[in-house]
């Protein structure tokens, strides 16, 4: 069983083959960047030695698709139907979760929170719909990124406004990054050789999340109803005081619009810093001494310490850490501050090993009570399980 997992984005198309039947087997990684424009970039690499990266111009989604296409059929695939199915890492929905059959009800579904996830939702439905005209015969799998997080309990998931608006509006703590999530605590399992344990993994990128895992399930996560809260974001702010917004209206006159596109664009990482989204850019200010950056990265460490802390009270104990994503794989600086201050809880690295660390491993001195890793995330493969799952209970 061939499947072929899909990551679009507003100007994007990332994509994976694997081959199921073959332990799970990677037959190729792919990337089309700055869809819809003149200077679009393709790179793809496959196990039958096929590598390149090149500029061209991408035109849209569709044209990216016939692009993938072509290059699958160059040696990985013979006929289209080889492909069981396509699956995708969708993100939210009105009323849906886990894995659906991406159909016109669920698309009018993710359509309905499109303005809870602007940057997500509608590129996603307007590319899956064009994979639908290309690809007709090939089912559409959507994995939603919320779907892990569907084992919390009321008290995690309600919030404290009228239960009558709740109830009408769907809104709730839903989660993101549940892929993500749920395979480093599969793998924590199985580095630690048992299932009854109690995570926090700290899944810090672009975007970023924290989850407290108990027996392999989700009870607690700091995104929520958006994607717009938890700890800060490269663009996106993360936790504020709500009537911050109101404030701004009346004092500064500012519009709604003018408000979402600071919270959405201009905030978090590069708003506190003004120097960049990209960390290591802020590193490299903070470093010279900058204030701006120092406190950015304060305030970001700090932010992830007290998660921890309370996710270590809702969990009952702790017996692992997992730092993933571009954030918590590379930086040596952002692992060491936030762990600094959690000696209390057993929690104690090594500092040469988290200098080094490379992915897959262990941080922690040999006296610490808590386990600290450092893992690569891989949401692909959750997906294609998830997707091989559904297609074999749907027969």
């Amino acid at each position: 069983m061939k499947i072929l997992v899909c990551n679009v984005g507003s100007t994007s198309l990332k994509y994976q083959l694997i081959d199921m039947d073959d332990n799970e087997k990677s037959l190729c990684v792919g990337k089309i960047e700055r869809v819809g424009s003149q200077n679009g970039i393709y790179s793809h690499n496959d196990v039958k030695g096929l590598i390149f990266k090149k500029e061209l111009a991408i035109s849209d989604h569709s044209f990216a698709i016939e692009l993938m296409i072509e290059i699958l059929k160059k040696g990985l695939i013979q006929e289209l139907e080889e492909i069981s199915c396509i699956g995708f890492k969708v993100v939210h929905a009105k009323g849906i979760s886990g894995v659906k059959q991406l159909d016109e009800d669920v698309l009018d579904s993710m359509a309905a929170f499109n303005c809870i996830a602007p940057a997500h939702n509608p590129p996603y439905i307007s590319a899956i719909r064009q994979f639908k005209k290309i690809v007709p015969k090939i089912p559409l799998i959507g994995s939603f990124e919320t779907g892990f997080h569907q084992t919390m309990e009321p008290k995690a998931y309600l919030y404290p406004i009228d239960k009558d608006i709740s109830e009408k509006y769907s809104i709730r703590r839903y989660g993101f990054h549940g892929a993500s999530h749920e395979y480093l605590a599969n793998k924590v399992s199985e580095y630690m050789g048992k299932e009854n344990i109690k995570i926090i993994t700290c899944h810090l990128g672009g975007s970023a999340s924290l989850c407290a895992i108990k027996n392999g399930k989700s009870i607690d996560t700091t995104l929520g109803f958006s994607l717009q809260c938890g700890i800060m974001h490269n663009n996106r702010c993360g936790d504020i005081d709500p009537y911050i917004i109101f404030y701004l209206m009346d004092e500064a006159k500012m519009s709604e619009d003018e408000i979402k596109l600071m919270l959405n664009k201009n905030a978090g990482l590069y708003g506190m810093s003004h120097v960049s989204n990209d960390l290591r850019d802020i590193e490299i200010e903070a470093y010279k001494g900058n204030i701006d950056a120092i406190n950015t990265i304060d305030k970001y460490c700090y932010d992830i310490t007290k998660y921890i802390g309370a996710y270590s009270a809702a969990l009952g104990g702790i017996d692992a850490i997992v730092f993933s994503g571009g954030i918590g794989e590379n930086s040596s600086l952002v692992r060491q501050k936030v762990l600094s201050n959690l000696e209390f809880l057993g929690i104690k690295i090594n500092n040469e090993l988290n200098e080094n660390a490379k992915c897959d491993t262990k941080i922690n001195s040999i006296d610490s009570k808590v386990a600290v890793y450092v893992i690569a995330t891989n949401e692909e493969i959750i997906i294609a399980r998830k997707a091989k799952e559904y297609l074999l209970s749907h027969k």
